[in-house]
């Protein structure tokens, strides 16, 4: 539960904020997402007896940072509610296999690359402001990647609290304990934001979420079959929605590590360690008002940081699954600079564009060939 949040809360946050998320609604995304996740893990692992560990989308919210800006909080409802119905449908049709093999991994790759860049440059642009904070940040990430590589994210987060607080940038007088209450909002749906948002956040967060959740739990033995997991994590959104769970679907980094030997020798007993995530979940969803104060605390250069920290990893598998196979450089390329530009056309976003630019050059080379 820590790995999840401390890695990716804080682009959470930026998504909210774009969309114009007064402290209340904001309080209320965290309160969604915390439910959501608690119930499917508990849920599911129980169901199957598998260690089923879900996960909002991270690539997804990095996808929201930019694409909700200029939209209401009720359009990006729409937006969320839209992307998971897709999810709820790939998984109860069965055609979650079929749908993927349309995007080229390469293509879904270098737009998940160009989504991230920004992440990854924000955190060291905020060493021009707090050299000392980011600083000791990076460094403390750069030993953990050594001596501790599970908790690199955790213990870079804590060597920025630390550092914070001995230069008193913390804003502790902001902290409230108070349970997070939700807030229905309704949805507004528009075309233009299914295709510029709603539809990559969706690609996205089976691309680079379901597919490598999938892959872990194959790789440590369970069977466990896959339409319905993605079929429920689908309808997970699609009911909490309106409150501000943008996007559930399954974890790989943090599933791998309820998966390990370490949760329990006997791999048939492992999903009790899921079953105790999801109740940890449970409760950060229901004092979500605390998550959004105690990050509100923090100074935005911390913030930026630990974001961008977390997200290297995945910036980096992003680049190589990109540019691994030769024939489709080009194309990935296009799809990546598309993409890390912003650029918007016909109030699109420039995920939609970077895929569809890429898919273009993609066609037209293997037409050549």
């Amino acid at each position: 539960m820590l790995v999840g949040y401390t890695s990716s809360v804080a682009i959470i946050f930026q998504a909210a904020l774009a969309a114009g998320a007064t402290p209340a609604e904001l309080a209320s995304w965290m309160w969604a997402l915390g439910i959501g996740m608690g119930a499917t893990c508990i849920g599911l692992s129980l169901y199957f007896r598998s260690p089923i560990l879900t996960a909002w989308s991270t690539p997804g919210a990095a996808l929201l940072v930019t694409g909700l800006d200029g939209l209401t909080m009720n359009q990006a409802v729409g937006v969320f509610m839209a992307s998971s119905l897709l999810i709820t449908l790939a998984g109860a049709s069965g055609a979650f296999q079929r749908i993927m093999s349309l995007v080229p991994r390469h293509l879904a790759a270098a737009m998940l690359g160009g989504i991230l860049l920004r992440f990854g440059m924000d955190a060291f642009a905020s060493m021009q402001s707090q050299p000392l904070l980011v600083g000791a940040m990076f460094g403390t990430w750069l030993v953990a990647r050594v001596a501790l590589p599970r908790y690199t994210v955790p213990l870079a987060l804590m060597a920025g609290i630390v550092c914070a607080s001995l230069m008193g940038l913390l804003r502790l007088e902001a902290l409230d304990w108070t349970p997070a209450a939700p807030m229905l909002m309704a949805p507004q749906f528009s075309w233009s934001a299914f295709i510029g948002v709603a539809l990559p956040l969706f690609i996205v967060s089976m691309a680079s979420q379901n597919v490598p959740g999938l892959a872990v739990l194959q790789a440590n033995g369970y069977t466990t079959p896959a339409s319905p997991l993605v079929g429920w994590t689908g309808a997970t959104g699609v009911l909490l929605a309106p409150f501000g769970g943008f996007s559930f679907n399954l974890a790989a980094i943090t599933a791998a590590i309820c998966m390990s030997r370490d949760a329990d020798p006997d791999p048939g007993r492992r999903y009790m360690a899921a079953v105790w995530a999801g109740i940890f979940y449970l409760l950060t969803g229901i004092f979500g008002a605390t998550v959004v104060s105690l990050f509100a605390a923090f100074p935005v250069e911390l913030v930026a940081a630990i974001a961008g920290i977390a997200l290297l990893g995945t910036i980096a598998n992003s680049m190589a699954g990109a540019l691994s196979d030769e024939a489709g450089r080009d194309a990935a390329v296009v799809t990546f600079l598309c993409t890390a530009s912003g650029m918007s056309l016909f109030g699109i976003g420039s995920a939609f564009w970077g895929l569809a630019a890429g898919a273009l050059v993609h066609g037209m080379r293997a037409r050549r060939a």
